[in-house]
């Protein structure tokens, strides 16, 4: 198992921070993660010590910062099994998602084509293809989930059909983290001449991801839920693909050249897709997270993940107060609510205990008729947390009463 001691004086944000008067419990990981001081260092070392432009200028700095933005590129693709070329740097997954959907989806489908999805999915990842859809006329099907609200390779194979050219789905649902079969599913959807769009926000920053593997079209993920700055996504594209898919937006640095008569040539992937100037300094923040998750060991990571969610699951199911909808999630997502207690009101009960959770619709709102209720709680655990904080958690869990809640406000 991890020495989580050891790494929790890696994050200046786990060393003696408060909230409401308590010590910091952070367990709102799915949607943000905090940063090891190597990676702050990446970040400050680009202001510091570089600061200049990348792809731009003929003197010594550039090179230097050519050299360390296109280290990240090849770290990104050793850490996911990839060919750097197929390596694009967007502001973050949802930017990765909506360039798929704008660049390649625009593109190429046509009246009546099926893009299939399912009722799990974060907005990222459905309303750029409703978007598609609407401008295109193609069309969206859901494929059914299970009674535990999970996609299983059956329900695929009765979804899949010959009209369906493109499926976009997460690897790990962000609600109820469940994990899809996705080499499964790949092989299925290929064999009808589909394409996939694999979301992996919320798979990349916790489990090994090989993309030869499980030979998906396109994924994306974001830094900032795996210990990188914010700003700063991926979109990885087998090249071929991403040769074919036009780029979101157009300026400098994307193009090999352009005359008065409106002749444009744009650069090979995956400079077509960087426009501008990048966010230098976060894809350094980038190299150095995966830098450090790789050291950890993602393998490592996610099973130490799954530990903390079982404990706290065995803990949670004998409280009469909670309600849980995901007790078989495959990584550190835990969904729940207080009985009778609106989301948000038992979340701000969480905080004056110091715990920092997520309620709402987590961006799921497809999800929302399935799970019968209008708003969950979410606790996402990351590696940097303890059992003790766990065992913490549970003890306010208990302590969740009506008047506990509603007090609060008053």
């Amino acid at each position: 198992m991890l020495n989580v001691e050891a790494i929790r004086k890696d994050f200046p944000m786990l060393n003696g921070k408060k909230m409401q008067g308590h010590d910091l419990i952070y367990i709102d990981n799915a949607a943000t993660t905090f940063k090891p001081q190597c990676v702050i260092d990446a970040v400050t070392h680009y202001y510091t010590d570089l600061s200049v432009n990348c792809h731009r200028g003929d003197y010594e700095l550039s090179y230097q910062v050519d050299t360390e933005y296109e280290n990240c590129r090849k770290a990104v693709a050793k850490f996911i099994n990839a060919d750097a070329r197929e390596i694009v740097f967007t502001s973050g997954a949802s930017a990765s998602l909506n360039l798929v959907a704008y660049g390649w989806g625009r593109k190429y489908m046509k009246e009546g084509d099926v893009i299939l999805s399912c009722e799990a999915e974060h907005a990222s990842n459905i309303l750029p293809w409703m978007k598609c859809a609407e401008e295109t006329k193609s069309v969206i099907e859901y494929i059914e989930l299970d009674e535990e609200g999970r996609l299983t390779v059956e329900n695929f194979k009765k979804a899949m059909h010959e009209g369906v050219k493109v499926v976009a789905i997460a690897q790990v649902t962000n609600v109820l983290g469940f994990e899809v079969p996705m080499k499964e599913i790949c092989k299925i959807a290929h064999e009808h001449g589909a394409i996939v769009i694999m979301d992996a926000a919320q798979s990349i920053p916790h489990m090994p991801v090989d993309v030869r593997e499980i030979d998906c079209d396109f994924l994306a993920f974001s830094g900032h839920k795996m210990c990188g700055p914010t700003g700063i996504g991926v979109l990885y594209g087998k090249f071929d693909l991403l040769q074919m898919t036009d780029p979101f937006m157009l300026g400098g640095g994307n193009n090999a050249r352009f005359d008065l008569c409106g002749n444009i040539l744009l650069k090979d992937a995956p400079y077509k897709f960087e426009s501008g100037t990048p966010a230098i300094e976060a894809v350094l923040g980038l190299n150095a997270a995966i830098d450090y998750l790789s050291a950890i060991g993602m393998e490592e990571i996610h099973a130490y993940e799954k530990m903390l969610h079982e404990y706290a699951i065995d803990k949670l199911s004998k409280l009469d107060n909670i309600i849980l909808y995901n007790k078989h999630a495959d990584g550190g997502i835990i969904t729940f609510n207080v009985k009778d207690i609106f989301a948000q009101d038992s979340a701000t009960y969480f905080n004056t205990q110091g715990i920092a959770v997520r309620a709402g619709q987590h961006c799921a709102k497809l999800l929302l008729h399935r799970l019968g209720t209008g708003a969950t709680i979410r606790a996402s655990f990351y590696f940097y947390n303890t059992i003790e904080e766990v065992d913490r958690f549970i003890e306010v869990c208990r302590s969740a009463t009506i008047e506990n809640c509603l007090n609060v406000f008053f």
